[in-house]
Parts: C-alpha cells; structure tokens; sequence
C-alpha cells in the first residue's frame, strides 16, 4: 500500500469513530484537571521515584497489558486500537507492557509475536510526549522486587497473612454467592509470624502449592472476589525474564493494579470480566498509597464489552487445541482468528482497525458478523488492489480458425488492460492472445440452463481485453468428460479497436493465454466454523468445524504476476481479493491465498 492511500484510509477510519462513554469520561478528567499534579519520572516506579520528578507531559497514560502466553487474536485488537488510540486522540502514551507474572505458560515467542502484531496494526510504543528517548516498553516481572517489598508491608500492617489451608479447604472455605465465607485457621497469626513464613516462602522452603499469601479483608463481603484474595503462590518455573530468581511470583489480581500504579497509568481500560475485580483494585491501590509506597493520583479502572466476531473461537485453549490436534495447521493458519493467521490470510491493518472503530465501545459484550469486518477489507482493497485476471479451475479453450485470423499459429495478438480502472497512474498491464487460452471450467456448458450467457455451442462471448469467439463444441476423453472447448475468432473485435463493438455479446469471461501463463497453487479458505457463536451452550466446538475452509486448486495467472512480493494483495477479476502467501509463496512455486469475495456470499 501506498503511503498516501494508506492516510487516506486511516482518515476515513478515524471518520469512522464514534464517541464512546471512555471519550466522555477523558474528556471530563481533562477538564477537571484531574491528574494535573501527576509527575512521571521518565520510567516505573515507586512514591520516592516519582515525587522529585518533573509533571508529565503526557495528558493520559493508557496501557497494553498481554500475557505471553500465545499469539494475539481478533478479540485482542480492540483493546490494542482502543488504548493507543486514547492515548493518540488525548495527547497521552500508551504502554505496551507484558503480564508476565505465569512462568509456566509464557514463552518469549509470544513476547516477539505480539510486539510484531501490534507494530503491524500501526501502533508504537517508543513515541514519548516530551519527545524523550526510550520506550514505553515494560515488563511486570520487571516489578517482582517491589512487589514482594508491597506484601511485606501488607503483612508488616496486618493487611496479609500467609495460609497453609489445602486449596480444596480454601474453596469450601470461600462459601458462595448465598454463603459467607469462613475465616481460615490461620488468619489470625501476627504479623512477625506470618512475615517470618512469608520470607520461608520466598526462600523456597516448602513445597509449590503449600501455603499462600492472602490479603486480610471481609470473608464475608457479597463480592467473592474480596473474600481475602490470594496474592502469591509458591511456583518454582524458570521464567523467560527473571530465569530462576524467584520460586514465588504474585497472582494476576495483585499484580495488575500495581503494574498500572508504578506506570502512573491515568486510565486503566479493561474488559467486563474485571468489573467484579475492581472493589479490590481500588482496595489495593489505596492501602500501599497509605503506606506511602505508591504515588497519588492513582489509576482508576473502567470497563468496556468485549469484541466477539462470528464464526470464530477465541478462547485460547480453545486455539491450542485446534493447533495441537491438527485442526488446522499453525498458529498463522489464514483460517484462525489470531491476528498472525488473519495477516497471513491478507488482511489489512487498516481494515481491522475501520472494523474496531466502526464497532465502537459499550458496557455490554457485543457480537460482530464476520462480514463486517469482510466489507471493511473490501472497502479498503476496492481502490487500491491492482486488477488481474486468474483461472482457478481451469479449462482448455481452443481457437481452431486462429492461424486463419493472425496468419499463423506461432502469432501472439498483444493486449493490456488497466493495472486499476480508476487510478491510470497504476498504468498498464501487459500479456497477449494466442491460439489455446484457459479459461474457467464453469464459462462452459454443452447444455446451457435458463439465462446462461458464458460459452456453449453457437453462442458469442467476449474474452475480457481480448477478442469475440463463438463455441463451437467440445473435446472428450473415453470416459465423456470434457477436456478442451473449442471456438473461433470473431475478426476485427480486439477490445479497443475500431470496430470492436459491432458484434453484441452479453458475456464475458475471463482467460489466461496459454503459452504465457503462470502456474500456481490457489488456497481458498472460508470460515473455519459452520455456526455463528461455536461451543455455544453444550456444544462441541470441533463438531462443527467447517469441513470446505480450506480447498486447493492448481491454476493459472497472468504474467503481470509473475514476480510479486509476499504479502502483495490483487483482485482477481469476478474471484474476488488474493494475496501472495507471506510463507510459502516463492516466484518458482507462486500460491495464493483467497481473503474475500467481492461481495458477501456466506450462506447465499
């Protein structure tokens, strides 16, 4: 893509942009001046850190909080054109920062695979407001120091105790929705003796699983998530960042708050699930900004609905298991929805990000039909895709008179049509005509049906660019099915050519010459999934995995094609939008992967 079209298309996303409850609320902030105060030391960091610090350039700070434990998908766009989006729009920053609090689950693949992701869709994190350098680029397990100092002084302030009840005692323990909790035995320890089995912990003393840390708060609170929450467990893992320092690591509850604390992070946007974690966001917050370890003002937490698209799944564990089980065959599969898969499938970052922001942002999970996020792709390609023409179930057609026509056989008629039909700067596209072109196996019928108008024996077509011919019959093998088509040049029909209307045809079809035509291999994917919300209810998921998503045709293009890039996007005219396979396409074996059709046709 052009970078003028590329503006072009960001500008017409961005007029795309509905106000949202989150722009009411930064604009109110903004200007109330709430936050004004706020200084920022140039990285994270602790009270002391940031109270000698000049005030912060950055109206906001909005963050991007991935585990790193797999591959970004659709649902995770949202959130990343929402955060640094505010940010953008409000003159803040937003952060890219890891949760990498899980050692066993997070590898630093996905570390890599999701900073590429996010780069892709557009969005950077090393731009500062004060035009400082460095990045917003953080880690929590760079915050593993302070953490343990924060729950040393929950448990020094009476805040946190370390439990030793067996988890299945902890559950039954937590009560319910109409049941209080109970107090655990070991609740009341004082705090020398539970900093005392607090340090044992870290110390590696006891045995992954044995006891906990738990905040000190309301055991019977209607809110379960306030019914002492854990804090840390004992895990020894070796952890991509912090290798084999740390034999506890926090819980993602504690964590979180603290990360955006330390980032002076204004607003801290999640998704719906986090509302019921909110009460002990703020309780967390509040008590380490008391013991003066963490600066005022503090983030506040809002929530907005997910973003789920039809006909995908996006659980991760739902993904791996399609992965591991063979399903389909990588996690770049152009059939997942993980935003490596839908690159490689040929979407544009544009059209994703004019998907999210057309959606706009609720406080209630919203589902999207997938062609909403196909019409937006196609309104992004529709005027930049270069035209060329594809046979993707070929057929032979032969041209019985041509040696008549053009003089001999061995003649090769050229032609040219538009790279683009309403952008002539794109210039033209050369091949030629010659005695045996292919054409598709559906642009022929020995028995036409009602309102056919392609090739059947005595009637005229026109080949896109080309000439006029009229079928006049068939080829066979022993066992009748069809093998080539055979036709004549209608003279002095050339598209272009004076003259060249004065034979009326109603069809035309296209066709790649023979002697020049590219071989390749055709990938046409459609959706992964034959039902719109799969696994719903009881359902199994893998039951109603789509067996036509994927099916390969050996075909033609024209020789414009011959050498293009990985990643180079065409409409292939009456098919629809390719591009050239990321992975496997090479100029001696091309492949092309079908992104969408040129209209909508699921289920039609």
């Amino acid at each position: 893509m052009s970078e003028q079209n590329s503006k072009v298309t960001d500008a017409a996303a961005d007029a795309l942009k509905p106000n949202n409850f989150l722009r009411t609320i930064i604009e109110r902030d903004l200007e109330q001046g709430l936050g004004g105060e706020r200084r920022w030391a140039g990285q994270p960091g602790d009270a002391a850190a940031h109270a000698a610090a000049p005030l912060d350039a950055a109206k906001i700070r909005t963050r991007f909080p991935p585990e790193p434990n797999g591959y970004l998908h659709i649902g995770h766009a949202k959130s990343i054109c929402l955060n640094f989006g505010l940010a953008r729009d409000y003159g803040g920053e937003c952060h890219l920062r890891f949760d990498d609090t899980n050692p066993e689950k997070e590898e630093q693949e996905y570390v890599d695979a999701i900073k590429e992701m996010v780069a892709w869709l557009g969005w950077r994190w090393d731009v500062k407001q004060d035009h400082s350098t460095g990045s917003n680029l953080y880690y929590a397990s760079n915050y593993f120091d302070f953490m343990y100092r924060a729950a040393e002084y929950l448990i020094e302030a009476g805040l946190a105790y370390v439990d030793e009840q067996t988890p299945e005692d902890m559950r039954a323990n937590r009560g319910d929705f109409t049941t209080p909790g109970t107090n655990s035995p070991f609740r009341d320890r004082t705090p020398a003796e539970n900093l005392a089995r607090f340090r044992e912990m870290r110390d590696g003393t006891h045995a992954d699983g044995a006891m906990v840390l738990r905040a000190k708060i309301d055991m019977a609170s209607p809110n379960i998530n306030m019914r002492d929450p854990a804090l840390y467990r004992i895990r020894r893992a070796h952890h991509h960042n912090t290798g084999d320092k740390w034999c506890i690591y926090p819980m993602y509850t504690y964590a979180h708050p603290i990360e955006d604390a330390l980032e002076r992070i204004t607003h801290s946007i999640c998704t719906l699930e986090f509302e019921d974690q909110r009460p002990f966001y703020d309780w967390l917050l509040a008590r380490l900004a008391e013991g003066g370890l963490l600066a005022q003002p503090l983030p506040h937490q809002y929530e907005f609905g997910r973003l789920n698209l039809s006909y995908v799944v996006t659980s991760k564990r739902k993904l791996r298991q399609l992965v591991e089980e063979g399903h389909v065959q990588s996690w770049d599969d152009p059939r997942m929805p993980t935003l490596v898969g839908m690159r490689r499938r040929g979407y544009t970052p544009q059209s994703i990000r004019a998907m999210v922001e057309s959606t706009g942002v609720t406080k209630q999970n919203a589902w999207i039909d997938y062609s909403v996020l196909d019409g937006c792709l196609r309104a992004d390609l529709e005027g930049q895709a270069p035209r060329a023409m594809a046979v993707i179930e070929p057929l032979k057609l032969k041209l019985t008179n041509y040696a008549e026509v053009f003089g001999s056989l061995e003649h090769r008629d050229p032609c040219s049509a538009p790279a683009h039909p309403h952008h002539a700067e794109l210039g033209q596209r050369s091949f030629s005509f010659g005695p045996e072109l292919w054409i598709e196996r559906e642009d022929f019928l020995e028995v036409p049906v009602k309102g056919y108008q392609r090739l059947f024996p005595g009637n005229k077509v026109r080949l896109k660019a080309g000439h006029v011919v009229e079928c006049t019959g068939c080829e066979k093998n022993e066992a009748g099915a069809i093998t080539a088509v055979l036709a004549t040049v209608v003279p002095d029909t050339k598209s272009g050519t004076p003259g060249a209307d004065a034979i009326k045809v109603k069809g035309v079809i296209t066709w790649v010459a023979a002697h020049e035509a590219v071989p390749v291999e055709f990938r046409l994917y459609d959706r992964l999934f034959t039902v719109p919300q799969p696994g719903a209810g009881e359902a199994d998921f893998l039951t109603e995995i789509n067996p036509q998503s994927l099916r390969i045709t050996q075909g033609f293009v024209e020789p414009s094609l011959k050498s293009v890039s990985p990643e180079a996007r065409f409409q292939f005219e009456r098919h629809g939008y390719f591009v050239a396979d990321r992975v496997d396409h090479r100029a001696e074996a091309p492949v092309f992967n079908k992104i969408t059709g040129l209209r909508d046709g699921w289920g039609k």
